[in-house]
């Protein structure tokens, strides 16, 4: 085990931390309202956003990304649902957002659950 694997995961810790008790002068820029994102790396970046503000799980990333025939985006995003020593016994779980065109939440789920040693897709 690498010494510095605990200061990492306080260090993340206390990021998420500061996160959740940003002022709202110190929230990330928000779009206007009835503005349409300008791109799917927009809508990606919303969609990780409104998973960590619903769940008080920081975004691993974002896992897939597809447009509607209604227009309306869905997005998978991935999280650290339970941090564990080591790392490779960590809980992740993937939660789809569903956005209306102009990047509002219109409905959150978690779609599915393992531990980051896991390879095996379903």
């Amino acid at each position: 085990m690498d010494a510095r694997e605990p200061d990492d995961r306080h260090r993340r810790v206390r990021e998420q931390e500061d996160r959740r008790t940003r002022r709202p002068e110190e929230e990330p820029e928000r779009r206007e309202r009835g503005r349409p994102p300008r791109s799917a790396n927009r809508i990606a970046r919303l969609a990780a956003g409104y998973v960590a503000e619903m769940t008080g799980k920081e975004p691993e990333g974002i896992i897939s990304l597809a447009r509607t025939d209604g227009g309306r985006w869905m997005v998978g995003v991935e999280v650290v649902e339970t941090h564990r020593i080591p790392d490779s016994t960590d809980i992740l779980a993937v939660y789809e957002a569903e956005l209306d065109p102009e990047g509002e939440l219109l409905a959150y789920r978690r779609v599915k659950r393992y531990s980051r040693c896991q390879v095996r897709e379903k």
